[in-house]
C-alpha cells in the first residue's frame, strides 16, 4: 500500500482534471503531495521512501505555477496529464540513473533492515523500477500520441492510465515472491 499512498496526489489531480478548474485540480495535487511529504517525515520515513512524494511536489510546483499564470492555456490541460507520465518516467529513471531505485526506500519501510543489502531485495527493486519506469514511460508518450492524433479518444487513455498503473501495482506485489522462489528453486538445484 506503500506504493499508492505515495501516488495519491498523482490520483487526484487525474481524477479531478476535466471535472474541476485544472488550476485547483494541480493545487489539490500539490498540498496532497507536501501533506505526504511531511506527515512521513513526522512519522518517522526517510527521504528515499519519498522520491515519488518529493517528485510530485516539485512537478506540481511547476504545473500550478503554469496553470495559474495561464489559465485558459488548453495546451496545459490538454497534454498535462501525460505530461505528469513522462515527469514520472524521468523519475524513476533518473532514480535507476543514480543507483537507488526509487523503490528501495518504500521495500524497506516493510522488510527486516538485515535484507536491505542483500543481492535479491536489490535486484527485485531495480526489476520493480525498471517496470514502473517503462509503464510512465508508455502512459506519458501513449497519451501524448493520443491526445495529439485522436484527442476524443478519452476511453482509450483512460484505459492506457488504468493499465499502465494497475499492471505495474501487480507486479510489485507478485514480483518479490516469484523472485524468491526462483532463487530457492536455483539453490534447491545446485545443492543437488
Amino acid at each position: 500500500m506503500g506504493y499508492i499512498r505515495s501516488f495519491l496526489p498523482w490520483i487526484a489531480v487525474a481524477a479531478l482534471t476535466g471535472t474541476v478548474d485544472l488550476r485547483w485540480a494541480v493545487l489539490t495535487g500539490l498540498v496532497l503531495a507536501a501533506g505526504l511529504v511531511v506527515v512521513q517525515l513526522r512519522s518517522g520515513r526517510g527521504w528515499d521512501a519519498l522520491v515519488i512524494e518529493c517528485s510530485a511536489v516539485v512537478f506540481f510546483t511547476a504545473y500550478a505555477v503554469a496553470a495559474f499564470a495561464a489559465p485558459d492555456s488548453a495546451a496545459l490541460a490538454h497534454y498535462g496529464p501525460p505530461l505528469s507520465s513522462l515527469w514520472l518516467a524521468a523519475t524513476a529513471w533518473g532514480s535507476l540513473a543514480l543507483g537507488r531505485p526509487f523503490t528501495l526506500g518504500i521495500a524497506r519501510t516493510q522488510v527486516p533492515g538485515h535484507l536491505w543489502h542483500s543481492p535479491l531485495f536489490l535486484r527485485i527493486n531495480r526489476h520493480i523500477t525498471i517496470v514502473w519506469a517503462s509503464a510512465f514511460t508508455l502512459s506519458g508518450i501513449g497519451g501524448v500520441l493520443l491526445r495529439h492524433y485522436a484527442p476524443d479518444a478519452g476511453t482509450a487513455r483512460t484505459l492506457l492510465t488504468v493499465a499502465t498503473f494497475v499492471l505495474p501495482v501487480m507486479f510489485t506485489v507478485r514480483y518479490p515472491d516469484i523472485a524468491r522462489a526462483r532463487l530457492a528453486a536455483v539453490r534447491e538445484g545446485a545443492s543437488r
